[in-house]
C-alpha cells in the first residue's frame, strides 16, 4: 500500500470519529471557571514567564485559565488558544499510535526489532534484535537514557542529506545497531527517550508513513486537537505563541526562538515533541481519563486501560524536571502519588528543557488536571506541582 493509500485509510478513522469529535468540542460551550486569579500569583513567586492550566471532570472542562506573556520582559500575553510545548507527554501519543495499529493488526505488542526490521538483521545485536515494542514503550528495553553517545548520534542526523523523518529514524536504528542492551530487557527501568524513537520507527514500518503523519491522523484528527502539531509551538520568525525559555544561573530567563535549538532534534519526535493550546491537552485528558466511556473509540477500553496499567516500578529520586521521578510505568503513562491526594495519579511529566507540562489522572474519579508553562527547570516544576494542589483541593469530585 502506498504512502497516500494509508494516509487515506487513517483520515477514514478520524472521518468515523467525526460525530464523537463534535460531543467533545461541545464542551467549549459549558459554562467554565475563569482560574486566571489563582494562576498569576506564580507568574511572580516561581519567575515563570507563563501559565496555563485546565480541569476536566466528568468529561467536562469545568476550569480554564492562561497568563502571562509569551516572552519574558514582553508586553505579549499569551491567550487561552496559545499553543505549548507538552515534552514527554507526547509518549501516551506515541503508545496510542502503537495501539490503534495492534488492534488492526498490523503490529503485535510482542513484535521485535529483529522481526519487525529484518533489513538491519545482519547488524542488530542479537540482544537488542529481541526487544519488543512493549518493552521500548514502557522503557524496559535496557536501551539507555540519554548520554554522551547517543548526543553524539542525533548531533549527526542533521548532517544526514536527503531523508524523510521516517528514514532517519531508520538510520538512527542501524547506527544504535550493534549496541547491546545495558539490562536484560523487560527486567529494568531506564526512562529512554532513544527506545521511544526505535518504536516510533517499528511504528512508521507498520503504518507505512512518518510517526507525524500517523499520530496527525489518528489521534490528532479523530479526537479534534485542532491546535496540535510537532517542533517549536512558535512559528519561524514569529512568537505567535508562547517562547520556551531557558532559566540562566543567574535567576534571569532567555526566550528560545523557533529554530535548530528552539526544540530537541526532529528525529526524537515519537519521544516528545508536540504541542497544543491547554483547551486541546484537556481534550486529551479528558478522553484518557475517561478510559472508553467517551468516544471515539480509537482502541477497545480494555486497551486503553492496558496502557495505563503499571507494567515496571520505578525509583527515580534525582529524576529531572519533566521525566517521572517514582511510581510505576505503564505504556507511555506513569503511576505515582502525590502529596495532596491520598489516591494514586496516572501521571506523565513533560520537558525540553525550555517549557513543562503535567498531565494528572484519577480515572476512577473521571478526573483530570493538565498544567502548563513556558519555561523548564526547578522552580517551574514546583510551581506546577503546588499549583496542581490547590486545583485539586478546589476541583476533586466527590466520591
Amino acid at each position: 500500500m502506498q504512502r497516500r493509500q494509508v494516509m487515506m485509510a487513517f483520515a477514514g478513522i478520524a472521518l468515523g470519529a467525526a460525530a464523537a469529535r463534535e460531543a467533545i468540542g461541545q464542551e467549549a460551550t459549558e459554562a467554565r471557571e475563569d482560574i486566571a486569579g489563582t494562576l498569576r500569583p506564580y507568574l511572580a513567586s516561581h519567575n515563570l514567564p507563563a501559565l496555563a492550566a485546565a480541569v476536566v471532570r466528568g468529561g467536562v472542562t469545568v476550569a480554564t485559565g492562561a497568563v502571562g506573556t509569551r516572552r519574558v520582559a514582553t508586553d505579549a500575553p499569551v491567550a487561552i488558544n496559545d499553543r505549548f510545548h507538552i515534552g514527554s507527554d507526547t509518549k501516551a501519543m506515541t503508545a496510542l499510535a502503537a495501539a490503534i495499529l495492534v488492534e488492526a493488526g498490523k503490529l503485535r505488542w510482542e513484535a521485535t526489532l529483529g522481526e519487525t526490521f529484518p533489513d538491519l538483521a545482519a547488524r542488530l545485536h542479537p540482544t537488542l534484535g529481541g526487544v519488543t515494542l512493549e518493552q521500548l514503550l514502557s522503557h524496559t528495553s535496557g536501551i539507555p537514557t540519554d548520554d554522551e553517545a547517543i548526543a553524539k548520534l542525533l548531533e549527526q542526523s542533521y548532517a544526514q542529506q536527503d531523508l524523510n523523518l521516517d528514514e532517519l529514524r531508520l538510520w538512527l536504528l542501524a547506527q544504535w545497531a550493534g549496541q547491546e542492551p545495558q539490562t536484560k530487557p523487560g527486567t529494568q527501568f531506564a526512562y529512554s527517550n532513544l527506545g521511544y524513537t526505535f518504536a516510533g520507527a517499528m511504528i512508521e514500518r507498520a503504518g507505512r508513513a512518518t510517526w507525524e503523519e500517523i499520530v496527525a491522523a489518528s489521534v490528532f484528527g479523530p479526537l479534534g486537537l485542532r491546535s496540535a502539531g510537532f517542533g517549536p509551538q512558535a512559528s519561524l520568525g514569529r512568537i505567535d505563541a508562547p517562547l520556551g525559555h531557558l532559566p540562566r544561573d543567574d535567576g534571569t530567563l532567555k526566550a528560545m526562538l523557533a529554530g535548530p535549538d528552539g526544540d530537541v532534534p526532529p528525529i526524537y519526535g515519537p519521544a516528545g515533541t508536540v504541542h497544543l493550546s491547554v483547551l486541546d491537552f484537556a481534550a486529551w485528558a479528558s478522553w484518557n481519563a475517561g478510559e472508553g466511556k467517551r468516544g471515539p473509540a480509537l482502541v477497545r477500553p480494555e486497551t486503553l486501560r492496558r496502557l495505563h496499567t503499571p507494567v515496571i516500578s520505578m525509583d527515580r529520586p534525582h529524576a529531572p524536571p519533566g521525566t517521572p521521578p517514582s511510581g510505576s510505568y505503564g505504556l507511555g503513562w506513569g503511576t505515582t502519588s502525590l502529596p495532596f491526594s491520598s489516591e494514586d495519579f496516572i501521571f506523565h511529566g513533560g520537558s525540553n528543557g525550555m517549557n513543562l507540562a503535567y498531565i494528572m489522572m484519577q480515572p476512577e474519579r473521571d478526573f483530570a488536571m493538565v498544567l502548563m508553562t513556558n519555561v523548564g527547570g526547578t522552580k517551574a516544576d514546583e510551581a506546577l506541582k503546588a499549583l496542581a494542589g490547590e486545583l485539586y483541593g478546589r476541583f476533586k469530585p466527590a466520591r
